[in-house]
C-alpha cells in the first residue's frame, strides 16, 4: 500500500460547492451523505452499490475518503461520486530497471515521484458513474471535470486520477480531455462466455487441443491427491482468519499493490452484501487451502479476490481447479460470463478471455507541470511492461481512440 496521507482537515472552503453551468459539485462527509436521498440508491446498476464503498471505507486504512455530490441547476443531489486522498506512487508498476533508477535516486529525494493525489472512483475496484435515466453519465461527467480541479487544490493535492473507469464511459467522459487530463490504460480486468452447456462443454469448444491436454493433466494431478471439497457461502466470518491469511499469501507475492484488505472486509461483505456476494471455499482433509471471493450481477460472475495455500497450491494446480469450478457452477446457476480483476494473464490468455479495458483519467492541477505530466503518462502507464497482454486479441482496444 503506498504511504498513509496526511489526514484532511474539513474547512468551509473545501466543502463549497463549484458553480457550473447547470448544477455544481461540492463535497460531502460521510455523516452529511447519510441525510443524502440519492445516497441509497447510489450504483444501484452495479454489483457494487453504495453499501461497497461504505464497507470499503470502514474496513480499509491507508486513504482519506471522501464524496462528492453532484447536483442539478436547483441544488438537488442527483448523483455521488467518492473520492480519496492518498500519496500516489507515478512509478507502480513500472519495469525493474527503472524501479531500480528510482529506489537510488528515493535514498537522497525520498518523495521522488510521489505526489499528493485526488483519487477519484473506488479504492478496492474501478470506478463508476451514479448513472440515472434522469441524470445521465455524460452530464455528471462535464460537472466532474469542471470542478474537481478547484476541489483538489483546495485539498492540497497535487494530482487528479480517475481511477479505473470501464472503457464503456469513454465517449461520457470524452470531455475530460478539453479540461487537461490525459487518458491511459489501467491494467485491465477480463472477461469469457460461459455459455455452455458444461465445463467439459467449454473446454471442447472454446480450447484447442493443447490447452485441453494440459488443462487435464494439471487436474490430474489434483485427482491423485487427497479430495478436494468445495463449499459456496455467503459468510465467511467463521473461518475468516484461515481464509486471511489465504489473501496474505497471494497480495505479497504480487508484484502490484494498492489496498490491502482486512479481516473486517470479508466479514462485512458476507453479512450486508448476501445478496451479491459467494464465497467459495476449498477444502483438503478439513483444511482451507484455497477462497475466492467472488460477486454476482446480472448475467456474470466477477472472481474478485483470491487466496492460496501455497504449501501445497503450486503442486496441485489450485489455480485452475479454482476456475474450473466457478465456472461449472457459474453455468449451473445460469450465468453467461465469467469476469475477472487483472493480472495473472497468463492463465487467462490460454483459456479464451478477453480484455476488458479500464482507463486512468490524470490531470496535475498545474496547468505548467500538467504539461509535462501528459508527455511522461505513456511511459509510466503499467500495461507496457506486461508483455503477455501484447497476445490477447483485442490488445489494441486498451487504448481506444481519445
Amino acid at each position: 500500500m503506498n504511504d498513509m496521507p496526511r489526514k484532511m482537515t474539513p474547512t468551509a472552503a473545501a466543502a463549497a460547492a463549484v458553480p457550473r453551468p447547470g448544477g455544481s459539485v461540492d463535497v460531502v462527509t460521510r455523516e452529511e451523505l447519510g441525510r443524502c436521498g440519492r445516497w441509497p440508491f447510489a450504483f444501484a446498476g452495479e454489483r457494487k452499490d453504495h453499501r461497497y464503498y461504505q464497507i470499503v471505507e470502514d474496513t480499509i486504512q491507508g486513504f482519506d475518503y471522501r464524496y462528492f455530490a453532484i447536483r442539478d441547476g436547483d441544488g438537488e443531489a442527483r448523483a455521488i461520486q467518492p473520492f480519496f486522498v492518498c500519496d500516489q506512487d507515478l512509478l507502480e508498476g513500472v519495469g525493474s530497471r527503472v524501479a531500480a533508477l528510482a529506489r537510488l535516486v528515493r535514498s537522497a529525494w525520498p518523495r521522488f515521484m510521489r505526489m499528493r493525489t485526488l483519487m477519484v472512483g473506488c479504492a478496492a475496484g474501478e470506478g463508476h458513474l451514479d448513472e440515472s435515466p434522469d441524470f445521465p453519465a455524460h452530464r455528471q461527467a462535464q460537472l466532474l471535470a469542471a470542478g474537481v480541479t478547484a476541489h483538489a487544490r483546495r485539498l492540497r493535492a497535487q494530482l487528479i486520477v480517475f481511477k479505473e473507469f470501464p472503457a464503456r464511459y469513454r465517449e461520457a467522459m470524452r470531455c475530460f480531455r478539453d479540461h487537461g487530463f490525459a487518458r491511459v490504460p489501467s491494467l485491465p480486468m477480463t472477461r469469457l462466455c460461459i455459455d455452455y452447456r458444461s465445463f467439459d462443454d467449454y473446454m471442447r469448444t472454446a480450447l484447442n487441443s493443447a490447452t485441453r491436454t494440459k488443462l487435464r493433466r494439471k487436474f490430474r494431478a489434483a485427482e491423485r491427491a487427497a479430495p478436494i471439497e468445495l463449499s459456496v457461502v455467503d459468510d465467511i466470518t467463521p473461518v475468516v482468519g484461515d481464509i486471511h491469511r489465504l489473501y496474505l499469501q497471494v497480495y505479497e507475492r504480487s508484484t502490484h499493490h494498492f489496498e490491502k484488505l482486512t479481516e473486517d472486509y470479508f466479514c462485512r461483505m458476507g453479512c450486508l452484501m448476501p445478496d451479491k456476494v459467494r464465497f467459495f471455499v476449498w477444502r483438503q482433509e478439513g483444511r482451507i487451502v484455497a477462497f475466492t471471493l467472488c460477486m454476482i450481477e446480472g448475467d456474470a460472475i466477477w472472481a474478485e479476490y483470491l487466496g492460496l495455500d501455497y504449501a501445497v497450491a503450486l503442486d496441485l494446480h489450485l489455480y485452475h481447479h479454482a476456475v474450473r469450478d466457478m465456472i461449472t457452477w457459474a453455468i449451473a446457476h445460469g450465468y453467461k460470463w465469467f469476469r475477472s480483476s487483472g493480472l495473472n494473464y497468463d492463465p487467462k490468455l490460454h483459456l479464451r478471455h478477453v480484455l476488458d479495458p479500464i482507463d486512468l483519467y490524470v490531470r496535475h492541477v498545474s496547468a505548467i507541470a500538467n504539461v509535462p505530466l501528459r508527455w511522461a503518462l505513456p511511459l509510466l502507464e503499467p500495461t507496457r511492461h506486461d508483455g503477455t497482454l501484447r497476445k490477447f486479441a483485442n490488445y489494441a482496444d486498451l487504448w481506444g481512440v481519445w
